[in-house]
């Protein structure tokens, strides 16, 4: 596995990098084709088969066609036999790390950040219940969980599940931008769509450093524990 450090604020890359075509995310490896996954600072996952660094952009292959980056937006790159069924590798070090990679991979985002949002969110507590009636490991708003068709917001495997396609529907809709999508995750789209930006609030733009943050931090771990000695 080979590292890509960025050397800018995590907060400032998510807002200003990594805006990622939705059309991307279909780039997919006909079975049994060698090839690895880039990881980027958004959590998205792209499955590559090829890739060339030429300044501050790295040039990605995939299936279908060629995207260029900026270097700094790719976190790092996991050669694809470390996407091993849930049962035959070691996830996150985390609570509930099975039900995370199971959510991340259905999805196609970094099982990281899952990880850092239900951190933040509710420090991995599957009771936990906020002041506006938010619940469970992502805190699920009664609304957002009945969508997603979840019958027990407090069952970790349903409430995962459902955050985790949440996120990664704003991360659809914001094309891959992390700290909008974080931003709309806390504040709801509207605040977002309404200042089409961070919204200006201070529990919103701490919650984006945050969770941002800790994405950095697990990533930077798990290239460590997975690169070659």
């Amino acid at each position: 596995m080979r590292s890509l450090r960025h050397k800018r604020n995590a907060f400032q890359v998510a807002a200003s990098r990594c805006v990622v075509s939705v059309a991307v995310w279909c780039g997919l490896v006909a079975p049994g084709a060698r090839a690895e996954y880039a990881v980027l600072q958004s959590g998205l996952r792209l499955h590559i088969t090829a890739y060339e660094r030429r300044g501050d952009t790295l040039r990605l292959t995939m299936a279908g066609g060629r995207l260029e980056v900026p270097a700094d937006s790719v976190i790092r790159i996991d050669p694809e036999d470390t996407f091993l069924p849930i049962n035959k590798m070691k996830l996150l070090d985390v609570p509930f790390a099975e039900f995370i990679g199971e959510a991340a991979r259905a999805q196609g985002i970094a099982p990281e950040l899952v990880a850092s949002v239900i951190a933040v969110e509710s420090n991995f507590n599957p009771q936990a219940v906020s002041a506006k009636s938010a619940r469970g490991l992502m805190q699920l708003m009664p609304e957002t969980a009945a969508r997603f068709g979840v019958s027990d917001v407090f069952d970790p495997r349903q409430n995962i599940n459902a955050g985790t396609r949440y996120l990664k529907e704003l991360l659809g809709r914001y094309k891959g931008n992390l700290a909008l999508a974080l931003a709309a995750y806390n504040a709801g789209p509207d605040k977002v769509e309404q200042f089409r930006a961070v919204p200006p609030y201070r529990e919103t733009r701490d919650y984006v450093r945050r969770v941002t943050s800790k994405l950095g931090k697990a990533s930077k771990t798990r290239a460590a524990l997975t690169s070659p000695q």
